[in-house]
Formats: structure tokens, sequence, C-alpha cells
């Protein structure tokens, strides 16, 4: 199966694609090219959706909106990080993260008391800092193992159960008996007292349990939000989303189960 996901070689994509997926894997520079190959190409893509510490990957939540694809299976990642250098006796000045990962590691970056410069990946932060003597970077350990770059600190993460959810997704829908879960968008497109009362009331009256709902804007202006919801499938759910779709606008991503992955070490 080949699977697009987010590279350079090194990020925390890349290992878990290899881990599950095997080496058919194409690398793209950004979240957002990966909605855009899966659509093209009809190949499936993998993308970071939410971490326990940093909240929605916002890159991913857009391309949901966007783009019409489904997901069609979900992965939970344990992910830490590490504080590396080019050389044991570099000092340093300048320490390179991603942003997500500034989040999750948001402790020892402040202790540190070195200038941040964000980058586009994991990958990329132990790239500029391999130009720049004198800097450093968080990554992971299987990114410092492929550059033989010097950790300085490990399990730098603020919550040592720090873990990433990433979904699979693709322009075709899963139809499975065993999916567990699944996820909509809801976008209200006006702006009435109770409309979100009245929303998840739906799920309320018929007993179907919210794993997770957040918002984000809408982009159409100030106060505009569309709502991502995600809910254990049950019997029920079938008449939930038509009474939803009779007072707002859904996006149904569809039903999908969870990919184990059996060791991370």
């Amino acid at each position: 199966m080949k699977i697009v996901t987010l590279g350079p070689k090194g990020t925390f994509s890349h290992e878990l694609a290899r881990k599950v997926f095997g080496d058919e894997i194409q690398l793209v520079p950004t979240i957002g090219e990966i909605f855009s190959e899966v659509e093209k190409n009809t190949v499936s893509g993998l993308i970071p959706l939410e971490n326990s510490e940093a909240g929605g990957v916002g890159p991913s939540l857009d391309g949901l909106v966007r783009h019409n694809v489904f997901i069609t299976g979900e992965l939970f990642m344990p992910v830490y990080h590490y504080l590396v250098s080019a050389g044991p006796d570099y000092g340093i000045k300048v320490l390179y993260a991603h942003p997500q990962t500034h989040e999750q590691c948001s402790r020892v970056i402040e202790a540190l008391g070195a200038e941040v410069i964000h980058t586009s990946s994991n990958a990329a932060s132990a790239r500029e800092m391999l130009k720049n003597p004198g800097s450093g970077a968080i990554v992971s350990k299987y990114l410092a193992d492929i550059h033989g770059l010097t950790v300085r600190q490990e399990h730098v993460e603020d919550n040592p159960d720090n873990t990433t959810r990433f979904v699979v997704i693709s322009t075709s829908r899963v139809i499975s008996n065993d999916a567990g879960k699944c996820s909509i968008i809801i976008d209200p497109q006006q702006d009435r007292p109770g409309l979100l009362y009245e929303i998840l009331g739906i799920f309320g009256k018929k007993k179907i349990n919210l794993t997770r709902i957040e918002s984000r804007p809408s982009r159409r202006g100030i106060g505009s939000y569309v709502f991502f919801i995600d809910f254990i499938r049950t019997s029920a759910c079938r008449e939930a989303m038509e009474e939803l779709q009779s007072v707002t606008s859904v996006k149904n991503l569809g039903c999908y189960s969870k990919i184990e992955v059996t060791s991370w070490r």
C-alpha cells in the first residue's frame, strides 16, 4: 500500500509510516501537499491530527474541511523528544524546533533560555541546526540516529505520556462492520441562540458518546466557526446524522477502525 506523508526523511510521520505501511512511502514537504496528492492520485495519506499536549494540528484540520477526503483509520503514536546538537562541545544559543514540538517541550525550552526559531518539521530542525554551529534542535531519537547527532538530553517532552493521533485519509470511504469511531465536520453557517446546544442534544438524546469536539475558525470572519466531532459508532448513528442534516451543514468524514501498532522500540 502506497502512503503519502510528511517529510523529509526522519519526521515522526515518516517513522510511523515505515513501521505500519512498509517502504512504499512518498514524502512531501507540507501537510497541504498530502491532501493534494491524495485527491490527485487516489492514494492514501497519513496525517497528524491531534496531540495530547498541543491539541489539534491546524493544517490537518483545515485540509479536512477543504478537501474531498474520508478518514479510513486512526493510529496512536507515543512521541518522545530529544535535545540534540552537532557536537558535545557546542553551547546552544539558538534552538530550532517545530511549533508543535515547542508546545510539547515548553518547560525545557524555557529553561534553556536560547533563541527559538520555528521550522516546518523536526527533520528541518535538524537540517538547520547542522548549518549553524552553536545551535541545537529538538527532534526524535530516530532522526538523531539518522544524522549521528549528539543527544544532550533525552525525553524533554513535558508529559511522559505525550501521544499524537494520526489518521489515514483517502478519496474512498471505508465500509466496515469493525469501524468503531466516526468523524464529522459541522458548519452552522448561521448564528442563533441555542444552535450548538441543539446539535449536541441530538447526540445526547440518542446516547451517542462524543469522544472529541473541537472548534476551528471558518475563515468567514471573526466569530464564525466549524466544529470537528468524533463519536463512538452505534446503531443510532444513522438517525442522528439525518436529524443533524435537517438543522445544519454536515460533512461526513466516515467511520473507521483503530490500526494497532505492535511495538515502538
